[in-house]
C-alpha cells in the first residue's frame, strides 16, 4: 500500500479474520461513536457549570486571560511531535497482526519520541511563559502569577501527552469504546478540582495545578483500561529503525497539526486586526453552533476510522474504499441537517443566549454553515488519508492551503469586511477540498470512483436545503427555549429524512440505513 513508514508488513488475514464481518465493524464504531460523545457531552456540562465559577472567582478580565493562556499553551501541542497520534495509526493497520513484540516496540519508539519533543516543549513553553504578562496586559501586581499559571499550564501539556499515550493504544486497537463512562467521569471529577482551586482562593494558578492532577488521573485510568482489555499491552526496546519510521510520521503529524491550528485560528485573528475586536466577538458567537457541529462530526468520524485502518493493514483496499463513500454519505446527511438547523435557528438562539445584537446577519450564517460543511467533508478524507500512514502529500497541500487561505481572506476582509473573511477561507480552503478526494483515492489506490452523477443528486439537494432555510431563517423568531427546542429536534429530524431519501443514490442510502439498523441490533 505505499505506506511511509518502516516495518509495517502485516501478514495476510487467516480465513476467519476474512469472515469478521460489517455488523462487528459497525457495531464497534458505533460504541467507539457512543463512547466519544458521552466524553465530550459530560465536558460541554461541566463547563456549563465551570465556566460562570471561573468568570465570578477570577472576574472578567482575569477568566479572559485564563483563556488566553489555554489557547497560546494549546499551539505548543503542534511542537510535541505527535508521537500518540502516530502511534494509534500505526496500532490501528496491525490490529490484526500476531507479532506483539513489534506493538511493544512501537509504544517504546512512542516513548522516545516524546521524550526527544520534550526541550522542544520546553524552550517554547518558557517563551510562552516570559511573554505572558505582554501578551495578556495585566497589571505588573499580577504578572507573576500569570507566569506562575503558564508554566503550569505547560507541565500539564506534558502529562496530557504521555496520558494519551496508552488512549491511542486503546483507539488503535477499534477499542476506544472500553474507557466509556470513566473519561466521562474523570471530566466531572477535573472540573470539580478547577471550580474547588477557585472556591478555595487559590486563584488562577490553582486552576492550572489542577489541570496537572487531572493529566496524571486521566493516564492512571487509561494505563488501568488497557492493561484490563488488551493482553499484549506493554513497552518493548524499539530498535533505530522503528524509532526513525515512528519519528518521521510523528514529524509530518506535528507540522499538520501546526497548519491546522493556523488555518482554524486565523479568521478571528485577520477580522480582529483588519477590522475590530467587536466584530470577532458577532462572528466568533454566530458561528458557535456550526463549531460545536464540527467537534461532534469529529468525534463521531474519529471513533470510525479505527476500523478502515484495519482493513487497510489487511490489505482490503476495495471494502475501506467502499467504507470511505459511506463515510462521505453520512457526513451529508449529517451536514445537510444540522446545517439546515442551523439556518432556521441559530438567530433565535442567540437572540436568547447573548443578545440579537450578538447575530453577525443570515449571509455570515450562510457562509458559517458552508464553511461547516467544507470542514467536515475535508476532514473525512483526512482521516482516511492518514489511516493509510501517508500524510506527507496531505500536510504538503495543506500547507499550500494555509498560505493561499490566509492570504485571499486578509485581502477580502480589508476590502469587505466580514463577508469578504468568509468568501476568502471557504474559496481558499476549496485547495483541499479538490486535492484531499484525489488523494484518497489514491492512497486506497482504488480503481472504481462513482459517476459524477452520484454526486450531482446530492450537491442539488444540499444546495436547495440551505437556500430554503437561509431564506425562512431571516424571519424566524422564537422568544421561548422550550419552543426553540422542540422547533430544532423537529426541524433536524425532518431535514435528515428529508435529505436521505431524497438526496443519496438508493445504493448509498440502503447502505446507511442498513448500518443504523445493525447498530440498534448490536447495541442492544
Amino acid at each position: 500500500m505505499g505506506t511511509e513508514i518502516a516495518g509495517l508488513a502485516v501478514r495476510p488475514p487467516s480465513q476467519t479474520a476474512r469472515r469478521s464481518g460489517s455488523a462487528s465493524l459497525t457495531r464497534r464504531a458505533g460504541l467507539n461513536v457512543a463512547a466519544s460523545l458521552l466524553d465530550y457531552g459530560a465536558k460541554i456540562a461541566i463547563n456549563f457549570i465551570v465556566i460562570p465559577i471561573l468568570v465570578a472567582g477570577l472576574g472578567r478580565s482575569l477568566y479572559g486571560v485564563w483563556e488566553m493562556l489555554g489557547r497560546l499553551v494549546g499551539y505548543l501541542t503542534a511542537g510535541d511531535g505527535r508521537p500518540t497520534q502516530a502511534l494509534r495509526l500505526v496500532v490501528s493497520n496491525l490490529q490484526d497482526s500476531e507479532d506483539d513484540e513489534a506493538k511493544r516496540r512501537y509504544i517504546g519508539a512512542a516513548l522516545v519520541v516524546w521524550l526527544l519533543f520534550i526541550p522542544v516543549i520546553l524552550a517554547a513553553g518558557a517563551v510562552v511563559v516570559w511573554l505572558a504578562p505582554k501578551l495578556t496586559q495585566v497589571a505588573p501586581a499580577v504578572q507573576p502569577s500569570v507566569r506562575l499559571t503558564a508554566a503550569l499550564l505547560v507541565v500539564s501539556l506534558l502529562f496530557a501527552n504521555l496520558a494519551s499515550l496508552p488512549e491511542s493504544v486503546l483507539r488503535g486497537m477499534n477499542l476506544g469504546y472500553k474507557r466509556m463512562g470513566l473519561q466521562a467521569g474523570l471530566e466531572v471529577l477535573g472540573g470539580a478540582m478547577t471550580a474547588g482551586a477557585i472556591g478555595v482562593g487559590l486563584g488562577i494558578a490553582g486552576a492550572a495545578a489542577s489541570q496537572i492532577v487531572f493529566g496524571v488521573l486521566l493516564g492512571v485510568t487509561f494505563w488501568y483500561v488497557v492493561r484490563k482489555y488488551i493482553p499484549w499491552f506493554g513497552v518493548a526496546r524499539p530498535t533505530k529503525a522503528d524509532v526513525r519510521s515512528l519519528l518521521g510520521l510523528s514529524a509530518w503529524y506535528s507540522g499538520g497539526e501546526a497548519i491546522a491550528k493556523l488555518l482554524l485560528a486565523s479568521d478571528a485573528v485577520i477580522l480582529g486586526i483588519l477590522v475590530s475586536p467587536g466584530a470577532v466577538a458577532s462572528y466568533v458567537l454566530t458561528g458557535h453552533a456550526a463549531r460545536l457541529a464540527i467537534n461532534v462530526h469529529l468525534l463521531a468520524a474519529g471513533g470510525a476510522t479505527p476500523g478502515i485502518g484495519g482493513l487497510i493493514g489487511k490489505q482490503q483496499m476495495d471494502k475501506a474504499a467502499r467504507l470511505r463513500y459511506e463515510l462521505l454519505a453520512v457526513t451529508w446527511a449529517f451536514a445537510a441537517s444540522v446545517g439546515g438547523t442551523i439556518l432556521l435557528w441559530n438567530r433565535s438562539f442567540l437572540s436568547m443566549w447573548v443578545g440579537s445584537v450578538n447575530y453577525a446577519g443570515p449571509l455570515i450564517n450562510l457562509f458559517i454553515v458552508l464553511i461547516m460543511t467544507q470542514t467536515a467533508l475535508i476532514r473525512s478524507d483526512s482521516f482516511i488519508i492518514d489511516a493509510t500512514l501517508q500524510p506527507r502529500r496531505r500536510v504538503i497541500v495543506a500547507a499550500a492551503t494555509a498560505a493561499i487561505t490566509i492570504a485571499l481572506a486578509s485581502v477580502l476582509t480589508w476590502r469587505f469586511g466580514m463577508i469578504g473573511l468568509c468568501i476568502g477561507m471557504f474559496a481558499g480552503r476549496m485547495t483541499q477540498s479538490i486535492a484531499y478526494p484525489v488523494l484518497a483515492h489514491s492512497c486506497l489506490n482504488s480503481a472504481s470512483t462513482p459517476s459524477l452523477a452520484t454526486f450531482i443528486r446530492p450537491l442539488i439537494v444540499l444546495t436547495l436545503v440551505f437556500a430554503g432555510c437561509a431564506y425562512f431563517g431571516q424571519y424566524l423568531i422564537v422568544d421561548h427555549w422550550a419552543v426553540w427546542v422542540l422547533g430544532v429536534a423537529a426541524t433536524f429530524v425532518l431535514i435528515l429524512g428529508a435529505a436521505v431519501f431524497s438526496g443519496l443514490p438508493a445504493h448509498y442510502r440502503r447502505t446507511v440505513l442498513w448500518r443504523v439498523r445493525e447498530l440498534s441490533r448490536l447495541s442492544r
